[in-house]
């Protein structure tokens, strides 16, 4: 398998596949269902979700709890998380870059949680074309958030975490967008925590 950038090396090779090792656990998985039932509460009729980056499935076994019918999708580029996904055995599994795939067909929601942030910002344009293309009503992005864009440090590495409004650049972008909600949700939440991770819920029009 071949890669455009040193970031999807990083995480389809080692450091993607420790990294499913450190995030594991039925915690997480409560933490997400609650992070997700107020951004599903906001929305109508979604019956089918797609998600760009699922490691191991923690977001869509949160939403599996919420939406027991719905079709699941997740793309997955590290082959020890995809395999992990696929033992779980609830969705759909794509394994490869979202960079280098076509995107099957259309879900009512479509999002990432972490996943932009790790994205060449030169390729960021082609991930919000295919969040968008994938979107038949929703776009969720959660991140970190910055007003600027800002290049961090990441557990001792350069160029692999990057802040900046994703969501407002898609607003700019696609002008049939709207923005239905958006929140915070705090590492230090004394229930249910998250990684500091603000969220945005876009609609199509």
């Amino acid at each position: 398998m071949s890669f455009t950038t040193e970031q999807e090396l990083f995480w389809h090779g080692e450091f993607g596949s420790n990294y499913v090792d450190r995030n594991k656990g039925v915690d997480r998985v409560a933490s997400n269902t609650f992070f997700f039932s107020k951004i599903l509460s906001a929305t109508k009729g979604v019956s089918s979700i797609i998600e760009f980056g699922s490691n191991i499935g923690l977001n869509l076994m949160a939403l599996r709890q919420l939406k027991p019918h719905a079709d699941l999708c997740g793309i997955e580029i590290n082959p020890k998380a995809a395999e992990e996904l696929r033992k779980w055995g609830g969705c759909r599994v794509i394994e490869g870059s979202i960079l280098e795939m076509e995107i099957p067909g259309k879900w009512d929601l479509a999002f990432t949680k972490g996943v932009l942030i790790h994205i060449n910002p030169e390729y960021l344009p082609l991930i919000y074309q295919k969040l968008y293309d994938a979107s038949a009503k929703y776009i969720l992005v959660a991140e970190y958030y910055n007003p600027t864009p800002v290049t961090v440090s990441y557990r001792g590495h350069s160029d692999r975490l990057f802040k900046r409004d994703f969501a407002g650049e898609m607003l700019d972008r696609y002008t049939d967008l709207a923005l239905v909600d958006y929140g915070f949700v705090y590492r230090r939440d004394p229930n249910f925590r998250q990684d500091d991770i603000s969220w945005f819920l876009l609609r199509k029009l």
